[in-house]
């Protein structure tokens, strides 16, 4: 670490970046951004890594969720709002299931830069570069729109901050007590076709009622009307992250002050590329995208680059393989860790792998085939004994209709009635807590299996 600064990674390979072609422009932007306040502090980075060490050893459960790629127009406080909502409704359920604290980890306040499969796009025969999040050009298809410009990291940092400020506000002013998000809760559990989830729903009820029969309320307990949330996002803007990286004046330590959690995607986890040499250095807890392209001496690099004290909470590992492959994969990855020694938190993204066009031309994730990779994962854990850590999901807490199946029956023929995400698609407020729900039941018969095996 002694040769390690905030910009080393400037001197290493650097891939899904853009190329900004005013660096006059740039540099003012980097400089401007480097005397803005951080937005997220030491303290709480400290605190979720430490949350995070429990979800390693099974005493605490990750929830993170949020959208594909926040956007520059659709951003107020509804659009965050319902996804705080949701969220908080989805770790009630989860607490429930598995019987320990879960972690509520948004991809919020910073998620605004994304990977993509190929570097231009071809439309009606005009290739242009290819949209790569709000925070370096524009959806729009034009030239003019897809030409990095990097005044919208500027952007990029007041609608964070402003996120920031409304999420601390709702955490801890009310809008999070635990009775008001089980009601919305039940009213998901009337609707038709939840029946099977309203038993679960009604012991949550109860356990409610026992607790303040006994006295503990939301007047007489603080933690039943506040909670903990931290914010995540994928550390690809590595200008972005540099500006906004500082010295913790306690430790010592480097702070990416833009986010939390920062995580290094399946496409830039190149163990001597740009990516990791960042984030080797900061202090953050830092998530790892593994896809079926991970091989196990790479991930063997991987831990020991990014953590070389071997410290609890610090790496999570983000499983995204796709239905019906996590069996081939997840088990020689296990094995490295193990063979390792390493502390890490599994989790698993049953997103990413699961993307699939409709025969309506919109890219759709089936609901079916989202649970049908968590539950996957939880069988493998189990085949080997270790801890699943948490589930990580592409999400909103609007009404849109882009993911299908659920509850709700969404069609490839609905897709086109609220298909509103600028890249990935997302599960809708119903199929999240839909989702939560049925995770909720493995981590339940988990719980039930290690009960019976340590009775026996």
């Amino acid at each position: 670490m002694t040769q390690w600064s905030k910009s080393s990674w400037r001197n290493k390979p650097r891939v899904q970046m853009p190329d900004y072609p005013d660096a006059a422009a740039l540099q003012e932007v980097e400089a401007q951004l480097s005397r803005y306040p951080l937005l997220v502090f030491a303290g709480e980075a400290r605190r979720l890594k430490k949350h995070l060490g429990a979800a390693s050893r099974g005493e605490a459960f990750l929830l993170q969720g949020g959208d594909c790629a926040e956007s520059f127009e659709q951003f107020s406080s509804d659009q965050i709002r319902d996804t705080f909502k949701v969220m908080l409704q989805m770790a009630i359920v989860l607490t429930h299931g598995a019987k320990v604290p879960v972690i509520k980890l948004g991809r919020m306040a910073g998620q605004f830069a994304k990977p993509r499969s190929a570097p231009t796009e071809v439309v009606d025969g005009v290739e242009l570069p290819s949209y790569r999040g709000d925070i370096v050009n524009e959806l729009a298809f034009t030239s003019k729109a897809r030409i990095p410009d990097p005044a919208k990291m500027l952007r990029a940092y007041t609608q964070a901050a402003a996120t920031l400020n409304l999420i601390r506000a709702f955490s801890t002013g009310g809008y999070a007590d635990v009775h008001q998000v089980h009601g919305w809760t039940l009213g998901f559990t009337d609707g038709q076709n939840a029946e099977k989830y309203r038993e679960i729903a009604n012991r949550i009820s109860d356990t409610l009622d026992f607790m303040a029969a006994a006295g503990v309320t939301s007047e007489t307990a603080h933690t039943l009307q506040s909670v903990e949330f931290y914010t995540s996002h994928e550390a690809l803007l590595l200008e972005y992250e540099e500006a906004l990286c500082r010295q913790d004046s306690t430790s010592g330590k480097w702070l990416a002050g833009s986010g939390h959690m920062v995580w290094i995607g399946d496409r830039t986890r190149q163990p001597d590329g740009a990516h990791v040499e960042f984030a080797k250095g900061v202090m953050n807890p830092i998530g790892l995208k593994c896809g079926p392209t991970m091989t196990t001496d790479d991930l063997k690099k991987l831990m020991a680059t990014l953590n070389p004290e071997n410290e609890a909470g610090r790496l999570t590992l983000i499983a995204r393989f796709g239905a019906g492959a996590v069996g081939e994969h997840l088990p020689r990855l296990i094995k490295a860790v193990e063979e390792q020694g390493a502390n890490v938190v599994w989790t698993c993204d049953a997103m990413h792998g699961n993307t699939i066009k409709s025969s309506t031309g919109y890219k759709t994730r089936p609901f079916d085939s989202v649970l049908r990779e968590v539950r996957e994962f939880f069988g493998v854990h189990a085949a080997e004994g270790t801890v699943p850590g948490g589930v990580h999901f592409e999400m909103t807490g609007q009404d849109v209709t882009e993911c299908t199946g659920g509850v709700r029956a969404v069609s490839e023929e609905d897709l086109s009635d609220r298909y509103h995400t600028a890249c990935d698609p997302r599960l809708n407020a119903s199929q999240s807590l839909e989702l939560a729900f049925l995770v909720a039941e493995e981590l339940s018969a988990r719980r039930s299996e290690k009960a019976v095996q340590a009775a026996g």
